[in-house]
């Protein structure tokens, strides 16, 4: 039996999917649980692979977007929250209870290579262990750490000392296992300090002469217990200052929505037209300012050239930094959604407003074009671009990548139209796709899209300059305490700049969640790394890390 459906057919419901995936895999089914919008199946901790399989090759769900493990009193749990590429809004939750004595369950790295990284982080923070997993260690905290974190018993007042022979000698573990198989190659620490690696992150790079023979991304270095923090605050007041700090590129604001909308449907909490229209504008903003940054950054990182197009692109940040300033009072850690809308409306005058925007877009298409003459049409930046850092796309989507890193690998799979939320569906816009698979194709998509972006900024300036004045609502009315039913789940997203952004969150019956998991889209398409940037020299190296347009902010949380 298939869940495939018939594209003329009507959508399936949340639950007609459940009902489908149960009848597919029989007995393996031992339960049902009730998510808000993607219902889930409870299977065995043995069946995870099986399982997995199954609905990967036969149901079609080939994107694994992220795993979520918690503590019960009773028991621990992973949740597998499966989607299609081909239709995101076809959701599942898979739930793996194991037993609170011996919290052991089989990796699902062998079926999703995606949940390598995810699985580690579940070990590192909750404590489960995963059989079959091919490197179970930490990956968030040091391999001295002591205790798992977000565990209830955890004694967060207990030191963490530990001795420097306890401390591993990275080095030392190459260099034997070079010697062992006859090789001469040689390991170069890039980073963590290091401004190719756009953040605080270190690449353990093996060398043969200069070809990198394998990279392994070394991650942590910034971990922040965001979900610890958000765990901690009030679901109406507190939270939402925290999504602008995931991403310092300037994209906060549609970090901001990925809280907003899944609070939102936690809470069934509607959101006025006129503020979704604000919303969309201010997101496309925040697209823009990422995707600046990016292209600025990548021409430093690739053809070393800070005087003209980083320079203009910083230029350009200035501009729209002043329009959101101007909107939100901030530059850069915005907080300017709320549940049920946004704070306030748009800066009086609207007509000065409105004519600064106006001016932005009337420039952009020369700016952009500015930027093809330095950057695409450089016949350096293609030499060094073009046919380097090749992902394929079934491997983008083994890894779970998305955003402009599987857009430039052919993947047409966008959020904003084919999960669709604020005033999206209602505009007329293009998803970027480009097929190179290449380093190249990455910044294209990055750089067209900052086009798209104008596009969607400028019909929804038409729309708020005629908006009647009495039909003005910025945000409904919202309880002032929002505390959702005990056990109640849901995991959304949003298409932020770097892709798929989504966030779980289980309610207690409290005003705050009893677990809050944030998908960033950085971290899964940095795991992919090793994928496309080994093979290559050294140089090549660079200019795909930087095609991947990495924060360490959304990676380490």
């Amino acid at each position: 039996m298939s869940l495939e459906h018939d594209a003329d057919a009507a959508v399936p419901s949340e639950r007609g999917v459940a009902d489908r995936a149960e009848a597919l895999l029989g007995e393996r089914v031992l339960d049902r649980e009730h998510h808000v919008n993607a219902e889930g199946i409870v299977i065995r901790p043995d069946e995870v692979q099986s399982v997995l399989s199954t609905l990967r090759e036969e149901a079609g769900f080939d994107h694994l977007a992220c795993v979520t493990a918690q503590q019960y009193e009773d028991r621990y749990e992973s949740i597998y929250h499966l989607r299609s590429y081909d239709d995101p809004t076809r959701e599942l939750s898979v739930v793996v209870p194991t037993s609170a004595d011996d919290p052991v369950s089989e990796s699902a790295a062998p079926v999703f290579t995606t949940a390598d990284w995810h699985e580690r982080e579940a070990y590192d923070l909750v404590g489960i262990e995963y059989e079959d997993h091919p490197d179970l260690r930490r990956i968030l905290l040091p391999e001295t750490w002591q205790g798992h974190p977000l565990r209830e018993e955890f004694n967060q007042e207990r030191p963490q000392l530990v001795a420097y022979r306890e401390n591993d000698n990275p080095v030392e573990a190459k260099r034997k296992a070079s010697e062992s198989d006859g090789t001469e190659t040689m390991l170069l620490n890039i980073g963590p300090h290091h401004p190719a690696t756009h953040g605080v992150m270190h690449l353990e790079t093996v060398l043969d002469g200069e070809t990198v023979v394998d990279v392994e991304p070394d991650i942590g270095y910034i971990h922040r217990c965001e979900e610890q923090m958000c765990q901690q605050c009030t679901y109406r007041h507190q939270i939402m200052p925290y999504p602008d700090r995931w991403d310092w590129g300037g994209a906060g604001m549609c970090n901001e929505w990925a809280y907003a909308r899944v609070a939102e449907d936690l809470a069934d909490l509607d959101v006025p037209e006129y503020a979704q229209v604000i919303r969309t504008m201010c997101a496309e903003f925040s697209r823009i300012l990422g995707h600046l940054l990016a292209t600025g950054a990548y021409a430093l990182d690739v053809v070393g050239d800070f005087t003209a197009t980083f320079m203009y692109s910083t230029r350009d940040r200035e501009v729209v930094q002043k329009i959101v300033e101007d909107l939100t009072g901030q530059r850069l850690m915005f907080n300017y959604f709320r549940l049920g809308g946004v704070a306030w409306d748009l800066p009086e005058p609207r007509e000065e407003f409105f004519e600064q925007v106006r001016e932005f877009l009337n420039e952009l298409p020369r700016r952009l074009e500015e930027y093809h003459d330095l950057l695409s049409n450089n016949e350096f930046l293609q030499a060094r671009a073009v046919d380097t850092g090749v992902l394929e796309p079934e491997v983008a989507k083994q890894y779970g990548c998305t955003g402009p890193v599987a857009r430039g690998s052919g993947i047409d799979y966008d959020l904003r139209r084919d999960d669709p939320y604020g005033y999206y569906e209602e505009l007329d816009w293009n998803v970027v796709v480009r097929d190179g698979c290449d380093n190249y194709s990455r910044l294209l998509v990055r750089m067209e899209e900052i086009a798209e972006s104008g596009k969607i900024i400028e019909q929804c300036i038409d729309l708020l300059e005629e908006w009647p004045e009495d039909d003005r609502e910025i945000q409904s009315n919202v309880p002032r305490t929002i505390k959702p039913d005990p056990d109640t789940e849901i995991y959304r997203a949003v298409e932020a700049a770097k892709g798929e952004l989504g966030i779980y969150i289980r309610a207690d019956g409290t005003d705050k969640p009893a677990r809050f998991k944030i998908r960033g889209p950085s971290f899964s398409n940095l795991q992919s790394l090793p994928e496309f940037g080994s093979g290559g020299y050294v140089a090549d190296l660079i200019a795909s890390l930087g095609s991947l347009d990495t924060i360490m902010g959304e990676v380490d949380r």
